[in-house]
C-alpha cells in the first residue's frame, strides 16, 4: 500500500479540490469521511474510487471489516498530519473515500402503495440537508425530494451531516414542476408548510399517499408551492420566536405522519 506523508502529493491535493461542487462535477467524485459512512455506501452500491486510511485512527474504529471487499490498488495509507488536512470533522476514524455518484431522478423512485414523500424546496444549507436526511432515515420515509436545490447533495457537509443516511433514504433532484406532476401522477397529496397557514400540521391526515413540502428558513416556500400545494399547514408556535430551524419542522411534521400511521 502506497503512504503518503506530504501535503503536496497530487492526490491530496486533489481531496482538497473535491471540496467545491464543480470539481465534483468535473471529476464525477464526491468525498464521504468514516466507516460506518463508507458501508453504508457500499451497501447502496456505490462504486469506490480510492480510499486514504490512517492507521493510527483506524485502529479505533468500529467497522474494521469494511475494507475487506476492497481492492488493494485503490487504498492509500496516510500519515495523521495529512489525514487532518483532508478531514472534514473531529473524531473521525481514519477514512477518506473518494467515490462515484449516483443519478438522483424520480424515475428511479420506487414507492409503495401508501408512500410518505418529504420535499425541499431550494434547500441551501448542507447541514439542514443531512439533517432532514437523517430524520427521513429514522422515520423510514418514502423518498425525500429536493427541488431546484442550492446546495450540492454531496457536499461533504451534508455528508457528515447526515451521518450517511444520504446513502440509506431514497432521494431524487427536480425541479419544483416536475415534483408536482410527479405528485399528480402519482396521487400523491401535498401539504405546504408555512408560517401564515390557517391549518394546524396534527390536525391533517396523512394516513394515504402524501408529501410535506418545506421551504428555507429566509423566506419559507415561494408561491408556486403556496400556490399548487393541496393544503397548507403550520406548527403552533408558542413563544417569541416564529419559527423553527427546517430540519427541526421537518421532523415534527413527519413523525406526526408517522404517529397517525402506527410507526
Amino acid at each position: 500500500m502506497e503512504r503518503i506523508s506530504s501535503l503536496q502529493n497530487s492526490r491530496i491535493k486533489n481531496i482538497v479540490k473535491l471540496s467545491k461542487a464543480k470539481e465534483r462535477k468535473v471529476q464525477n467524485l464526491f468525498i464521504l469521511e468514516g466507516a460506518r459512512e463508507l458501508m453504508l455506501a457500499l451497501s447502496a452500491g456505490y462504486t469506490v474510487d480510492s480510499v486514504f486510511i490512517c492507521p493510527e485512527l483506524f485502529e479505533k474504529t468500529d467497522y474494521p471489516r469494511v475494507l475487506d471487499t476492497l481492492s488493494d490498488n485503490i487504498k492509500y495509507e496516510v500519515s495523521q498530519q495529512v489525514f487532518e488536512k483532508i478531514a472534514y470533522r473531529e473524531g473521525s476514524d481514519g477514512l477518506i473515500t473518494l467515490a462515484k455518484p449516483k443519478k438522483h431522478t424520480l424515475d428511479n423512485l420506487n414507492l409503495n402503495n401508501n408512500p410518505f414523500i418529504i420535499i425541499l424546496e431550494a434547500v441551501e444549507k448542507p447541514g439542514n440537508l443531512g439533517a432532514i436526511l437523517r430524520s427521513a432515515d429514522a422515520a423510514k420515509v418514502d423518498a425525500v425530494i429536493i427541488c431546484d436545490p442550492l446546495t450540492d447533495i454531496y457536499n461533504p457537509n451534508a455528508i457528515r451531516s447526515s451521518v450517511g443516511c444520504i446513502f440509506t433514504v431514497p432521494t431524487a433532484v427536480c425541479s419544483s414542476e416536475e415534483a408536482r406532476m410527479w405528485l399528480k401522477e402519482n396521487k400523491i397529496k401535498s401539504y405546504a408548510a408555512e408560517l401564515k397557514a390557517s391549518n394546524w400540521y396534527h390536525e391533517e391526515d396523512y394516513t394515504q399517499p402524501s408529501a410535506i413540502v418545506m421551504g428555507t428558513e429566509a423566506d419559507g416556500l415561494t408561491s408556486f408551492w403556496l400556490d399548487n400545494a393541496d393544503r397548507r399547514i403550520k406548527i403552533p408556535m408558542r413563544g417569541k420566536i416564529d419559527s423553527l430551524n427546517v430540519s427541526v419542522s421537518t421532523a415534527v411534521i413527519t413523525f406526526e405522519a408517522m404517529r397517525q400511521r402506527g410507526f
